[in-house]
């Protein structure tokens, strides 16, 4: 059996999966690498909430009155700047949760929050979140390891903007994409793909060109499809490979 309640991305064993009262079942890795005696406190917090693409959870400067388990879909965080264009800093899919100022005691946000593919996620109001970090260690701990995880990515994804090339950043979006929301087929259009990737659309549509040419992925109007993912891996920039192994590390130390 797995073990259960040391780490972010800890594997929770297939019969710890729990079904919400109105049959959607849980995802969110943070919830199931729980100790049963701790999300059994936390679950009857938690608020099922369904988004849509484009949804916006909050913005920057807002009071956060909320956090998010992610459960399936995909929220991206965004860098805004003065004159309103924004740019991706961090992905989160069910691995993760969202509203860690909240977990140090912050109440205003710092950047934009979007849900980029439709999905679920269980939503905690900040004042019983900050009851349940009390009494759930694990759960706080859990928390603060994510934080780590949210900062790493953060700076690769900085370092990759600036020094890589835009069909190389789009291959590394795709991959992290596909690995939080577990499927190759994502409902994209080349204007999200740009904003996300703070490039112009152009400059999205010939990088998608170009991999889809080389039969790494399969582009139709909303759709992007990975056809062959070893290869891929292969083209996007090294920054994918960087944070995976960076997380496994950190995972090894936690065994």
């Amino acid at each position: 059996m797995a073990k259960q309640s040391r780490g972010f991305t800890t594997k929770a064993p297939a019969n710890s999966l729990r079904l919400n009262s109105d049959g959607t079942q849980l995802h969110n890795k943070i919830l199931l690498a729980l100790p049963r005696h701790e999300r059994e406190k936390v679950l009857p917090k938690l608020e099922l909430v369904r988004l849509q693409s484009r949804q916006m959870l909050h913005d920057v400067g807002d009071t956060l009155q909320s956090a998010y388990f992610c459960n399936t879909g995909l929220i991206s965080i965004l860098s805004v700047f003065s004159d309103g264009k924004s740019v991706e800093v961090g992905l989160i899919g069910k691995e993760g949760f969202l509203g860690l100022p909240l977990v140090v005691g912050f109440r205003s946000a710092s950047t934009r929050a979007v849900a980029q593919i439709e999905g679920t996620t269980f939503r905690i109001g900040a004042d019983s979140l900050q009851t349940l970090l009390r009494e759930c260690p694990e759960l706080e701990r859990s928390l603060q390891q994510f934080s780590q995880v949210m900062a790493m990515q953060a700076t690769q994804i900085a370092a990759c903007n600036r020094l890589h090339e835009v069909e190389e950043r789009l291959g590394r979006w795709l991959l992290m994409s596909a690995d939080r929301v577990g499927t190759h087929t994502l409902p994209l259009t080349q204007e999200l793909l740009a904003q996300m990737l703070g490039t112009r659309r152009s400059s999205v549509t010939l990088a998608a060109g170009i991999l889809q040419k080389a039969g790494l992925i399969s582009y139709t109007r909303g759709n992007v499809t990975i056809v062959d993912r070893p290869k891929l891996e292969e083209a996007a920039c090294e920054c994918y490979v960087l944070m995976q192994r960076q997380i496994e590390q950190w995972q090894k130390d936690l065994a």
